[in-house]
């Protein structure tokens, strides 16, 4: 750790050399494109992670060094504005985006020495996020911050929008720094040796930073194996699922075909039943009108002897002072006759009332019960008929009663006439009692008559209320054929949806073996070379000359080894590099090949 503090530490001063030489150059303002510029953030970022404690997540690892730089904003009011700015930019979406432009904003303000004097003195909040050996917690961070004190000489011009800072390398670029030194006069050889020194620790240090990255490469690999194995699993599993739900729906079409062949012959059944049903009670309601029609009759018969009677009461009134008593007789009988018409009356009503119960119960029915509710529509009229009649009965009734006064009148005054015909009128009273008593058993004929009417009504309710429970069961029948629809189209659903998940994870499935290749393939390149040191090789490795002033050395960024200018003038780009580098002829065939094999 002091070995990687002391390079960083040199490293920061080489690019801060570099960064003022050439601002003063160039008249002290510099803008985003400035290769010194933006060499200084790249190891301004390096020193910012050095000894930064990593936080696990479900995602990965993440080692970023913007949370240390939040802390200033709570230390140092004055750098609110750059912390709501950083956070209100849209373009950035990672952590370390935030971090490179929160320096960038910081250079501008030429507040950035200040800032990190101030994060530095509180090292009790930067325990949380560095080791204890880390650079920002040792004395090396002072030393930074001194150096960062000369920028403020600086005018940068940095415009964050549209800037990539999300996805940028932090790799550094050696030439600007071997170009310095190899322009130093002969007399400053101590200062040429202490910065050759540098730049060694430097390709140490990137050294490291490889076996690391090679290192998460190879964690990362491990991972997406274990995630490839889950994910075959998880195929497999769902796979069987597939296979359960497909016999699950086969069985309820099964069960459903089942359930709609006993539905159909049940329907079929209760309509045959309803149609026995409607020709019984058509037959019922034949007979009903025949007895109604014989009522009818009978009351005309009886209407009739009543005209008769009270013929006969007007010829034979005031015959004799006993007729008194044989008129509180008929009194009598004619109050038991009114008794039994209210009787009567009574029970028409609740007739009625029945009627019309039986009437609103089949206007629920459906379409094939119609019928019924005509034939109990025909039944109210005749019942309404009989209610006309027996109104008509009742003022006829009146008037017979109203003649009575008036021969009772007429008695009075013949009272001393009639006593002679006292024998003749007991005769006639004779068999006026035994019109009476027959007519009281036509009465109780009719009484048993409206009996067994109403037990018949009594019949065809029940029956209906039989078809009432039939139509619930069609009824239930139907809402189960719709459930069983419903369900059916839901498993369906499913199907459909685990289907597409099983493409899906096919796609990931390929993807993630692609990148597996191309992890494998960058590791074998990275184990496979080394790098040649320049006193090692003395002739070309391609076209074996030998070296010369005219014919100077060159390492392919590949495969390490030394070419002269002609075998390796081609430049490609290399996941290790942020821009094109040099790679030798056979390099730039190889990788050429391999790019279009992974491309096809």
């Amino acid at each position: 750790m002091m070995e990687e503090r002391a390079n960083l530490v040199h490293m920061m001063k080489l690019s801060i050399k570099v960064l003022l030489q050439s601002a003063l150059s160039l008249g002290r303002s510099l803008d985003a494109d400035h290769a010194p510029l933006q060499q200084f953030f790249v190891v301004m970022e390096h020193c910012l992670k050095h000894g930064l404690k990593v936080k696990k997540s479900f995602i990965g690892q993440n080692k970023s060094f913007f949370g240390p730089l939040e802390l200033v904003e709570k230390l140092c009011p004055e750098a609110t504005d750059i912390a709501t700015s950083v956070r209100n930019l849209p373009e950035l979406k990672t952590a370390a985006g935030r971090g490179r432009a929160w320096l960038y904003l910081a250079l501008m303000q030429k507040k950035l020495a200040d800032y990190l004097k101030v994060l530095i003195d509180s090292k009790h909040l930067l325990s949380e996020f560095y080791e204890p050996d880390a650079l920002m917690m040792e004395e090396e961070g002072m030393v930074i911050v001194g150096l960062l004190v000369g920028l403020n000489v600086l005018d940068a011009n940095l415009c964050l929008k549209g800037e990539d800072l999300d996805s940028q390398v932090g790799v550094i670029d050696f030439s600007l720094y071997l170009k310095d030194v190899q322009d130093l006069d002969g007399g400053k050889e101590h200062e040429r040796i202490t910065d050759v020194l540098d730049q060694k620790n430097y390709v140490e240090e990137l050294n490291r930073h490889l076996s690391c990255t090679v290192g998460d490469l190879q964690t990362k690999i491990d991972g997406l194996e274990k995630t490839n194995s889950k994910l075959q699993e998880e195929l497999s599993a769902a796979t069987d699922r597939i296979c359960s739900l497909q016999e699950e729906q086969q069985q309820l079409r099964e069960q459903n075909e089942l359930i709609r062949q006993r539905s159909e012959k049940s329907v079929e059944i209760t309509k045959q039943d309803t149609k026995v049903e409607l020709e019984t009670y058509k037959q019922t309601r034949q007979g009903l009108d025949e007895m109604y029609s014989d009522v009818w009759k009978q009351l005309k018969e009886e209407r009739r002897v009543r005209a008769e009677l009270e013929k006969e009461l007007e010829l034979q009134v005031g015959m004799k002072t006993e007729m008194e008593i044989a008129m509180k007789l008929l009194e009598k009988d004619t109050h038991e006759k009114q008794d039994t018409l209210v009787a009567l009356r009574q029970q028409l009503e609740e007739v009625k009332a029945i009627n019309l119960q039986m009437f609103h119960k089949v206007q629920n029915a459906e379409s094939s019960l119609q019928q019924k509710s005509e034939a109990i529509m025909s039944f109210e009229e005749k019942t309404n008929q009989v209610m006309s009649s027996m109104k008509q009965m009742e003022e006829r009734l009146q008037l017979a009663e109203r003649a009575r006064q008036r021969a009772e009148e007429r008695s009075r005054t013949l009272q001393q006439e009639l006593g002679a015909r006292s024998g003749a009128l007991q005769q006639q009273l004779c068999r006026l009692q035994e019109q009476c008593s027959s007519l009281e058993k036509e009465l109780k004929s009719e009484k048993e008559q409206r009996q067994a009417l109403q037990q018949e009504l009594q019949h065809e309710k029940d029956t209906s209320s039989l078809l009432r429970a039939e139509l619930q069961q069609v009824e239930g029948l139907e809402k189960e054929l719709r459930e069983l629809q419903d369900e059916k189209a839901e498993l369906q659903k499913v199907c459909d949806e685990q289907e597409q998940a099983l493409q899906e994870m096919g796609l990931h499935l390929s993807q993630s073996k692609l990148k597996m290749e191309d992890i494998k393939e960058v590791n074998k390149a990275l184990k496979g070379h080394t790098w040649l040191k320049d006193d090692e090789a003395t002739h070309c490795k391609q076209c074996e000359k030998e070296f010369s002033i005219s014919r100077r050395k060159h390492h392919c960024r590949n495969c390490g080894h030394i070419f002269c200018n002609t075998c390796s003038s081609n430049e490609l780009a290399l996941p290790s590099y942020p821009r094109p580098v040099r790679v030798c002829d056979g390099c730039h065939t190889l990788l050429l090949q391999r790019c279009s094999s992974t491309g096809s």
